[in-house]
């Protein structure tokens, strides 16, 4: 895949980041709020820091190993997040969910929604038939939503992550093409 496809929701527009959204992009990611429960995200977070993720998507989108979504409001709204599959598999045909909402855009919906297209194009479009996600436990928010996408709790992985220099524990969901049915 070499493109970032256009997927539509009742709300939402996820599409192709281009580099006029490296400033908005490092204004929403650069919240400490959304650093704090993302392991990818470091803070602070500056404008060489958006630049230098909307080139490696566009480089993993080429090598078919990821596909990451601007989420914007529909009728060219505003960038409020970000949504994508990433460690595309091909041989096992699975992937692992990631996402999350700049701070005022939370509560209200928009992170299941985005979560929810990106799910039925990687079953859909992509092929896969497992989807896995992850998220810190002290975040539940992102688990509420994980559930709500019909993804089942897998088990929990302790102090998987560090961030901050404080072991992290995991949450690991998943979904599988049966599940769907």
């Amino acid at each position: 895949m070499s493109a970032t496809p256009t997927l539509r929701t009742a709300r939402l527009v996820l599409g192709s980041f281009s580099p006029e959204d490296a400033t908005e992009l490092q204004r929403l990611a650069g919240a400490r709020e959304i650093a704090d429960t993302t392991v990818s995200i470091p803070h602070p977070y500056d404008l060489d820091h958006a630049l230098a993720l909307i080139g490696q998507q566009r480089r993993e989108a080429v090598r078919g190993r990821a596909t990451n979504f601007a989420i914007r409001l529909l009728a060219d709204g505003p960038l409020i997040g970000s949504a994508g599959l990433r460690d595309i598999d091909p041989e096992h045909l699975q992937a692992e969910l990631g996402f999350w909402m700049g701070r005022e855009w939370w509560g209200q919906g928009y992170a299941r929604e985005a979560a929810a297209a990106v799910i039925r194009f990687g079953f859909d479009s992509l092929g896969l038939n497992r989807i896995c996600a992850h998220h810190m436990a002290r975040n539940p928010a992102a688990g509420k939503v994980l559930q709500a996408l019909g993804m089942l709790q897998e088990g929990l992985l302790r102090q998987r992550v560090r961030k901050w220099g404080v072991y992290e524990d995991v949450v690991l969901y998943a979904i599988v093409r049966d599940d769907r049915s």
